[in-house]
């Protein structure tokens, strides 16, 4: 083989290169060939995925950067051409490890130093790390080749020279390309004469963005998702030719028959190219210790005096698991890492700055909280340090903290500036085409109508990891309609070959990572959207390669927890630890008990409130189980374990020995822990091994567990396991208890992280329970930009009893606040007043006074930047209400107020000042006349709070509508939004269902569509919750009259539910909320009374129709139709139009039907798409 494709864009060259990575290796190695390059556009990301998928295939990969050169200097930010005149490209190959790290250097600067729409470098950073790289001119778009285009060849040529004197004689090529295109046969012609001239040698390359020529198609939809453009637009991106797929040998030498020798040296540039990546070697940062003490030292002393404090009481077999877990820790060489941790969490603590009690796996660990590091005592609650740090496992250490989310930030700024700018970085992540979104991202660049794109989406099941593939195997009816339909069946199979791409890159929410040195000695940067510098490696590439990850995590509950202890110690003057109180407190328990778990931490979705009622929780075990096994999978065992709990004589064990293990969770394997646990006690296995068994089992190797289960049953001398048999276990029982620990271990639950998070529910349970003021103020002020969140926990303060009271400038806060029984309206959540303001209003207050009058308010807050925008939100929030004005009176007043308190400020004029010159009619006050009008109506007042708080406060406009809205049989929304986003465990209403709704309009934006007609998104509320209507033209036109600000309204409509996204409302109708309009639509009563409405009449009246057009009601399509009308029975009318007669006709009763998505699916594979229509 004497070829090697050195221009490979991969699917890391986002939306712009189709080619993945394991089919580009695949398919290279199916052609022969024994090397392959990677060259993305500007970026490294897929290097280390390339890497080991190619040494995995028995190919060299061969690491390289195809990388924008700036014209002049990168530091240049002024446009210096237009759109790809702002750049040359230029591809870089690493001819070994130098050349990789200075490549690494290079890529890294592009972002840091020379972001300009692209990562640009210059020619002084190529010179700088031109040591142990091969460069190539790149394509049409490289300075050469640009020249020699604009008929510039001795420039073009100059530049070629420049670049050989970057890298070296011999490390410069010129690179031909041949995609069928006009341009490159005169820039090859040139190119030639080019290398004769200067001696600089040649080399061929494809520009390879799709692996197989049959990829042109996706890879085209995939050049119209990154632009935007649909397929039949004119004016779009293309790549012409369409030859950009990974060619044979033979290809290549068809098209370059009169440059050979171009071919051959694809191959010697290939061989001289020899990279090896370190992996598994940590590259750990040094902690700086106090003088006098190693690393070592340091730790241990820091551990020994934490054991003290935390068990003061405490024996030598606790002395000797924190000697024994420090060994590990020492042996594994990780000693650096705790103190790393250990510090940046002491720096939280030490400046009030809230840390959760531990999170994952650490927890398991005497070190971590003899530290500090973690708050839960791993004796007590039997937790495994061997799950955390398993000393027959070489693996990175995983300490995930959660911090105030308000103040998260500070303690990132603290490592940053201890560890230094160049060695702290946070960490890339890709979000990708997945199975759903991929589908509406092709059928709309394939200008399919949303519908039949929307259809085909929601029949993919909503699982995590789903691929295309699977959900054509799970759901029989997306099969159907894959193999009938044609459009559908092309709508998935280019959806298929593009499923899986990197669509863009976003920041981890929280991972940070730390290096020994300048982080691009190890891994290549690039820039977040905010600028932040970030890794082009993801979180699990970083641990492969040795670095130092942690996730800092900000947690809002322990914002709300910190609140709440303050506003507690504010209203009782006592302190307050919520790290020492009683974990058994019964009080609390049985509150969990009632149900009423608005705002407990983990407990407050409808689903797991019900298993908490069902449960009865009697300790801090029962709510470790219940965090531990409400998700999918596990959740089939609580009906067990809620049996077991209250009929303890039911529990049994399959062997005595499992008693001790399985007792605290009533005889049901939940932890992780206790699988591990089972293999020591029951089979003699280590915990560390034990461990790897377990991970064995989560990933399902089967081929290791079967050699595991025969060690298990007859234990295997060798590795020091006795086996069950030898430990007294029948040999049935121990093949049973493997097998049912195997279907388990999936979904088994690390112990230590449920306790983790049970600890900080049952805290957040503890303060409601014992100081609910206290603790819903700290809630609702967390939740200040989530105004369902406010209606939702405003309303379990009114279950409590306590009310919730409009802001008052006499005694509000910035934040919720308890007043007397009740709690107290922040100011922050009014709108446009600024925190700043609320501020100094709080302190003149509190240093002065209250607030006399509105005057006096005005004028002593003139000085402290009172704006009218900031008054009025104030009074029409209801804050001066109190003192007993109108709103509408200060409204009419704030003008002259501020006014004349400008001038009197103007002229310097003191004592009393006579605002205005008002007639004897107005109420007067003892300093200002008021004008004698009389308040806004109910309604208007309402629309006021709403306005700046978001919130309705005194009431709600749909309070007045109460018995028409039952009467009506109105959806709940707030019931709605719960089935539809999982939190029912009884769901009622599903996707595609149609519902009324009685609700007050509270936002409407207008839209103009692609043709030019409005739709529109109205906001639309009832007493619950709020729901966003999309209302498209043809509703919009019928019934947009009635779609105004604070109207209350009458609407039916078809609920539209998508992954990742707030379930809509698409409207049908729409009408006034009145007496008649209720009249109107009341369905007939069902049962045996007969329909007071004609077939006819009801029909007109019912809120959907569903329309089928048929060939003909004689044939035995109607027939099959029948039978599927029959397994719906419901209440919407059936009309059909028969194409033999073209008359349309109302069905028989018996045939109306209850449509659903699957139901309307069923007919449309009978009929077609356009056939079925529903209204």
């Amino acid at each position: 083989m004497s070829f090697a494709h050195l221009h490979v864009h991969t699917e890391y060259s986002l939306l712009d290169g189709s080619n993945k990575i394991k089919e580009c290796v695949a398919r290279v190695k199916e052609l022969g060939m024994n090397s392959v390059a990677i060259t993305d556009h500007g970026v490294m990301y897929g290097v280390i995925d390339f890497y080991r998928a190619a040494r995995a295939a028995g190919i060299k990969p061969i690491l390289g950067c195809e990388v924008y050169v700036a014209p002049g200097s990168r530091f240049d930010k002024e446009a210096v051409g237009s759109g790809d005149d702002r750049y040359y490209h230029l591809v870089l190959l690493a001819e070994n490890d130098l050349g990789y790290h200075n490549l690494m250097k290079i890529v890294s600067r592009g972002f840091t130093e020379g972001y300009y729409y692209k990562p640009r470098v210059d020619l002084e950073v190529l010179q700088e790390f031109h040591e142990g790289i091969i460069a190539l001119s790149a394509c049409l778009a490289g300075e050469v080749q640009k020249n020699i285009l604009r008929g510039m060849y001795e420039e073009g040529k100059a530049a070629a020279l420049r670049y050989q004197d970057i890298f070296g004689k011999g490390n410069f090529f010129l690179e031909l390309q041949d995609h069928g295109m006009q341009e490159q046969q005169i820039v090859n012609q040139s190119l030639l004469r080019m290398s004769q001239e200067t001696g600089i040698e040649l080399v061929a390359t494809n520009d390879v963005h799709y692996t197989y020529a049959e990829d042109v198609k996706p890879h085209d939809i995939l050049l119209c998702i990154q632009t935007g453009k649909k397929l039949a637009d004119e004016d779009r991106m293309r790549y012409e030719g369409g030859q950009y797929y990974i060619k044979s040998e033979e290809e290549m030498k068809q098209l370059f028959p009169y440059a050979l020798q171009a071919l051959e040296n694809t191959q010697k540039i290939a061989d001289r190219c020899n990279v090896e990546i370190e992996f598994g070697v940590t590259k750990l940062p040094k902690y700086d210790v106090p003088e006098g003490y190693t690393s070592w030292e340091y730790l241990n002393k820091l551990c020994f005096d934490g054991l003290k404090e935390r068990y003061p009481d405490g024996d030598d077999s606790l002395k000797e698991r924190l000697e024994y877990e420090l060994s590990v820790i020492k042996s594994m060489g990780y000693v650096d890492y705790f103190l790393i941790v250990w510090d940046f969490i002491n720096f939280a603590k030490s400046h009030g700055i809230a840390v959760g009690p531990g999170r994952g796996s650490a927890a398991g660990s005497i070190v971590a909280y003899c530290l500090k590091i973690t708050d839960i005592d791993p004796i007590r609650y039997q937790l495994l340090f061997e799950r955390f740090l398993n000393p027959e496992r070489v693996s990175m250490p995983d300490i995930d903290v959660d911090f105030c989310y308000e103040r998260r930030q500070e303690v990132i700024d603290y490592v940053v500036e201890k560890y230094g700018k160049d060695q702290v970085a946070q960490i890339v992540t890709f979000g990708t085409l997945a199975a759903r979104g991929v589908i509406r991202d092709v059928g709309r660049v394939m200008d399919l109508p949303y519908s039949l794109c929307d259809q085909v989406s929601k029949m993919v099941p909503a699982e995590l990891n789903i691929t295309l593939d699977l959900a054509l195997k799970k759901n029989p009816e997306l099969k159907a309609l894959y193999d009938s339909d044609e459009q559908v069946k092309k709508l998935i199979d280019m959806s298929k070959r593009l499923e899986g791409l990197p669509r863009h890159t976003s920041m981890h929410a929280a991972g940070v990572v730390i290096s020994r040195t300048s982080i691009d000695e190890y891994v290549p940067l690039s820039r977040g959207a905010d600028g932040t510098i970030v890794t082009q490696f993801t979180m699990t590439t970083l641990e492969e390669l040795g670095l130092l990850k942690m996730d800092f995590l900000g947690l809002r509950t322990l914002t709300v927890i910190q609140n709440a202890v303050r506003l507690v110690e504010k209203t009782t003057g006592k302190p307050l630890d919520i790290d020492k109180i009683d974990y058994n407190d019964k009080k609390v328990l049985d509150s969990l008990c009632t149900g009423r778990t608005d705002g407990v931490f983990q407990l407050e979705s409808a689903g797991i409130t019900n298993v908490v009622t069902g449960l009865r929780p009697q300790s801090i075990e029962d709510i470790t189980a219940v965090v531990a096994l409400y998700r999918p999978g596990p959740m089939q065992s609580i009906p067990r374990y809620i049996e077991c709990r209250h009929h303890p004589e039911k529990v049994t064990y399959k062997h005595p020995l499992l008693e001790p293990i399985l007792s605290v969770t009533y005889g049901c394997m939940i932890y992780q822990e206790q699988v591990m646990q089972v293999f020591q006690s029951l089979a003699g296995y280590s915990l560390g091994k034990a461990d790897m068994v377990r991970r064995a089992m989560s990933k399902k190797k089967m081929k290791e567990l079967e050699k595991e289960r025969v060690n298990f049953i007859y234990g295997n001398e060798e590795l020091g396991i006795d086996g069950a048999i030898k430990r007294g276990v029948p040999e049935a029982v121990a093949a049973s208890l493997f097998d049912e620990i195997m279907d388990f271990a999936n979904y088994a639950f690390n112990k230590a992280h449920a306790v983790c998070y049970a600890v900080v529910s049952f805290r957040t349970a503890y303060l409601k329970c014992h100081y609910p003021r206290e603790y819903l103020a700290a809630l609702l002020t967390s939740v200040l930009d989530v105004s369902d969140k406010i209606s939702e926990y405003i309303q379990a303060a009114r279950d409590m009893g306590i009310a919730v009271l409009p802001p008052d400038v006499n005694e509000s806060y910035d934040e919720f606040s308890v007043a007397g029984e009740n709690i107290r309206f922040g100011l922050a959540a009014v709108k446009g007043v600024g925190r700043s303001f609320m501020k100094q209003l709080v302190e003149e207050r509190e240093a002065n006074g209250l607030f006399t009058s509105f005057q006096d308010f005005c004028e002593r807050m003139y000085d402290r930047e009172l704006n009218r925008r900031a008054l009025e939100s104030l009074i029409k929030a209801g804050s001066f209400d109190s003192m007993h004005y109108y709103r509408s009176q200060l409204l009419k007043i704030v003008n002259p107020v501020v006014d004349a308190i400008a001038q009197n400020r103007k002229k310097n004029i003191e004592g009393q000042m006579d605002l205005f010159g008002m007639g004897n009619d107005e109420v007067r006050d003892t300093q200002i006349a008021m004008p004698n009008i009389p308040e806004v109506p109910k309604r208007e007042l309402l629309a006021m709070e709403k306005e700046t708080t978001g919130l309705y406060l005194s009431g709600h406009p749909m309070d007045e509508y109460r018995s028409l809205t039952q009467k009506a049989q109105a959806a709940s929304v707030k019931q709605i939004i719960d089935d539809l986003t999982g939190e029912s465990s009884r769901p009622v209403y599903k996707d595609g269902m149609t519902v009324r709704l009685a609700c007050v309009i509270t936002a409407v934006r207008l839209k103009s569509t692609r043709n030019g007609s409005m739709m529109a998104y109205v906001t639309a509320e009832d007493d619950t919750a709020a729901i966003e209507l999309v209302v498209f033209p043809r509703s919009l036109q019928q019934c947009g009259a009635y779609l105004t600000e604070d109207s209350a309204v009458l609407l039916t409509g078809k609920i539209d539910a998508r992954e990742d996204e707030a379930p809509k409302v698409l409207l049908n109708e729409a009408q006034p909320l009145t007496e008649s309009a209720v009249e109107s639509l009341q369905q007939p009563k069902k049962g045996t009374q007969k329909s007071v409405y004609t077939d006819a009449q009801a029909a007109k009246l019912a809120p959907q129709k569903l329309f089928l057009r048929i060939s003909s009601l004689q044939g035995d399509e109607w027939t099959q139709i029948k039978e599927v009308l029959c397994t719906q029975p419901g209440d919407t009318p059936v009309y059909l139009y028969p194409m033999d007669t073209k008359k349309k006709t109302l069905a028989a009763r018996r045939y109306w039907c209850k449509p659903d998505i699957a139901f309307l699916t069923k007919l449309r594979f009978l009929l077609r798409e356009e056939d079925v229509i529903i209204q």
